[in-house]
């Protein structure tokens, strides 16, 4: 099925991208609604042929007209040559999979109307944030965004370190690769990507649940999958290409981090990165 991401849906669509299918508001102006509530089971036939529904979700009728983006757009009817009556899914970002059909082609606004939700899909029963320093190269860091989206990432933060050979990102650059990432993995939420943060800025923000630091100091460390509790939210710290210094360690564990190892292995920054995504998952199954 094709997927469509649509931002600020948040279960009711918004005053410039939805309006109820049907009605359109004085002067123009779009306006939002919910209509009929119920809820309804996914059919087993649906849940057999199709890899997107979960098991045990519940679809609530909907009746929302929307429109899709200019990319989106464009890419629904140039590329994949949709038609009206065509069904698509779109997606907020927070957790919305709205199911629904093509109402009107236009290659800048591609009108669509939605008539089931899931609010939650495919929800973890845990919680991951990665800090993690950018990489030299800045291929490297599209890269572990991409494939810890894939896999399930709550939140992503650029961490700027002492040895940080790379100190600045490109956002919307970060944006677009984890948007892809999740319309390929058949994903409804996007890892929050924060700004670049400074290492000591990081350490301050409170965070309820499991604290850990992974770095290449000699010393016996636990394996992260040793320390990980099931259904509990994890922070992990990954250091630049030349590691954390020892300063940093230190400030770490006394800020409530626990110092980790992730294999014997001796790691790049983004290999590092993505093995913890992959541990805390694989713990979480």
């Amino acid at each position: 099925m094709n997927l469509f991401y649509l931002p600020g849906m948040d279960g009711r669509g918004s005053a410039d991208q939805g309006r109820p299918a049907g009605n359109t508001g004085s002067g123009g102006r779009k306006e939002t609604g919910l209509f009929s509530g119920g809820k309804e089971e996914i059919p087993e036939e649906k849940k057999k042929g199709s890899p997107e529904a979960e098991p045990g979700e519940v679809a609530e009728a909907v009746q929302l007209e929307v429109t899709l983006g200019p990319e989106e757009s464009l890419h629904a009817v140039k590329v994949l040559r949709l038609r009206e009556g065509d069904r698509v899914v779109v997606v907020d970002g927070r957790g919305g999979w709205y199911e629904g059909e093509i109402a009107g082609v236009h290659p800048k606004h591609c009108r669509v109307v939605l008539d089931r939700l899931v609010r939650d899909h495919g929800r973890r029963p845990y919680g991951l944030h990665v800090a993690m320093a950018p990489t030299k190269n800045g291929e490297r860091t599209d890269w572990f965004l991409e494939k810890a989206t894939e896999i399930g990432l709550d939140a992503f933060t650029p961490l700027i370190c002492r040895h940080s050979e790379r100190r600045q990102t490109n956002p919307g650059r970060l944006e677009k690769v984890a948007v892809a990432a999740m319309k390929q993995s058949l994903k409804a939420r996007l890892p929050e990507i924060a700004g670049d943060t400074p290492f000591e800025k990081l350490l301050e923000e409170p965070f309820e649940g499991g604290k850990f630091i992974a770095h290449c100091y000699p010393g016996e460390k636990p394996h992260l999958k040793e320390l990980v509790t099931r259904g509990d939210k994890v922070l992990v710290l990954i250091g630049p290409e030349g590691d954390f210094s020892h300063e940093e360690v230190e400030m770490a564990l006394a800020a409530g981090f626990r110092e980790v190892s992730l294999g014997r292995s001796r790691l790049r920054t983004e290999t590092a990165a993505l093995v913890a995504c992959h541990t805390v998952a694989l713990v979480n199954e």
